[in-house]
């Protein structure tokens, strides 16, 4: 089981790459014309499934990577390149997709949240790489109970993201929104350097 402190920057590292407040702008798109008890239910279902799949890529991630002979190493620089990316998308601006028509029926709502909010937006590949890496630093049964603890502890956050979506965004504007996704690319892109040097040494013991 590593320090407490470690479990923290992992949350931190997580909530960087998910980028609740980021999104807040694809949220309102997504949600728009839906009332208050709708938009609950689209974000209850779509932090629901987010910590589903990442909850499997902590109990079954190594288990995948032995299956198909990867390593540790090289899966850690292969999603240290793509957080990089990521961060790269981040810092310098992306378009957020059209919104889809708004139904009524329950088959719409859970469709928005599971696709494309929950995946790929939230438990996008960065996310659930991220977490196969960090389910690897230690291997006792209290290491994936406090990664399941930070786990839900992000999904309770995404939750109160939707819940709050509307009045943040309101108050933040388009130009605050653009700096939050600014940082939170920024701080990704030195994660991102620290998963790829971690796993270049790993894969080349010189250069430790």
């Amino acid at each position: 089981m590593l320090e407490f402190t470690e479990y923290t920057k992992i949350f931190i590292s997580l909530f960087a790459i998910i980028d609740p407040v980021g999104i807040i702008p694809l949220i309102i798109a997504f949600t728009a014309g839906m009332s208050d008890q709708k938009r609950e239910r689209v974000g209850r279902i779509a932090s629901i499934t987010m910590f589903g799949l990442l909850l499997a890529a902590l109990l079954l991630g190594e288990a995948i990577l032995s299956f198909f002979g990867i390593s540790i190493h090289s899966f850690r620089t292969a999603g240290g390149i793509l957080l990089l990316l990521m961060a790269v998308n981040m810092l310098i601006g992306h378009k957020a997709a059209p919104p889809p028509d708004d139904n009524s029926d329950t088959d719409s709502t859970q469709s928005i949240a599971i696709v494309p909010l929950s995946t790929p937006l939230l438990a996008g590949p960065g996310a659930i790489s991220t977490v196969i890496v960090d389910a690897h630093k230690a291997d006792s049964a209290g290491h994936y109970g406090m990664m399941t603890l930070v786990l839900i502890a992000l999904g309770l956050t995404v939750w109160l993201t939707f819940l709050a979506a509307p009045w943040v965004s309101q108050r933040l504007g388009k130009i605050g929104s653009t700096i939050v996704t600014r940082l939170m690319g920024l701080l990704l892109a030195a994660i991102a350097v620290e998963f790829i040097a971690g796993g270049l040494r790993g894969l080349f013991p010189a250069l430790g």
